[in-house]
């Protein structure tokens, strides 16, 4: 597969009115998040700059953000595993707690050297999930880093990877499709061994002679609700407030020119779309994929 270069769109988010947005830009891994698990294996170094997680034989590792959010426009800069990365997945999402959580996925399937990455997708409202979409990427995800984007307002979820949106997912109630709205989700990465089922379906396994696997972080950037005591910093819901272009995630979607940009990718770089797998729902595929 070829590889070509992408751009970082530059984010321009600070007050709402009616409506305060709690930006982390230029932020300090120190003050935003916490290692949660790995034993010493994921770091914050560089003066709070970059972040490392870590996996051998014996663990991966892990963190998490000290806020929760609802909504808001999520930015990290990954640079994954390289080399011989099959069996390791890296996974970078937004989750609630419960049995009926929400959950917005980005999951990295890593591969043998020189085959690509999949780049995994999932969105699950109130615990509800099998809506994957995979993807390649038009660039080694491996030799610098990339800029992987969640954008979540109260009528979508748009996945973008430098700015060119992959996938997104509308509010669909109207036709019984729960959407994630009321939930507040915190930030989860970890990096972690699948190898009996992330690379090509299990038959690859881990080489653990590779080891130790490192995955990088740096630039992480939220315009979001930060939602903290049973509130939210969001004084108002309704976009409406402001006619501010500043706070343009919170009513946002997508202009002809970064449609075309999703058709280009899905033409091109979809390699599994749950809403074309008939054998998946032999009693007919979800409401949602109807109305796409």
């Amino acid at each position: 597969m070829s590889y070509s270069s992408s751009s970082k769109f530059p984010l321009l988010m600070p007050l709402m009115v009616a409506c305060l947005i709690m930006a982390a830009s230029g932020s300090n891994f120190h003050n935003d998040f916490d290692i949660t698990w790995g034993d010493g294996r994921g770091k914050i170094v560089n003066n709070g700059e970059v972040l490392t997680l870590s996996l051998d034989k014996q663990s991966g590792s892990g963190f998490q953000s000290k806020n929760e959010y609802l909504f808001g426009k999520i930015d990290m800069q990954l640079k994954l595993v390289p080399g011989n990365s099959a069996g390791t997945v890296t996974a970078y999402y937004l989750s609630s707690k419960g049995t009926t959580w929400d959950e917005i996925d980005f999951e990295f399937l890593g591969n043998l050297s020189g085959d690509p990455y999949i780049l995994h997708t999932n969105a699950f409202s109130q615990g509800k999930g099998n809506r994957e979409q995979q993807f390649y990427l038009w660039f080694d995800p491996t030799t610098d880093f990339h800029t992987y984007s969640i954008l979540w307002n109260p009528e979508r979820i748009i996945f973008s990877v430098d700015d060119t949106p992959i996938r997104e997912f509308k509010n669909m109630e109207s036709i019984g499709v729960p959407f994630p709205k009321n939930q507040p989700m915190r930030i989860y990465s970890s990096l972690w061994n699948a190898d009996d089922w992330a690379t090509r379906g299990g038959l690859v396994k881990t080489d653990w002679t590779q080891a130790p696997f490192t995955a990088s972080y740096r630039n992480f950037n939220a315009d979001a609700c930060v939602w903290s005591n049973g509130a939210s910093s969001c004084k108002s819901n309704a976009p409406s407030s402001s006619t501010s272009t500043n706070n343009a995630w919170f009513s946002q979607e997508m202009d002809s020119a970064k449609q075309q940009r999703l058709q280009w990718v899905q033409q091109n770089y979809m390699i599994y779309n749950y809403c074309t797998d008939a054998k998946r729902f032999p009693q007919g595929l979800p409401s949602e994929c109807k109305m796409s």
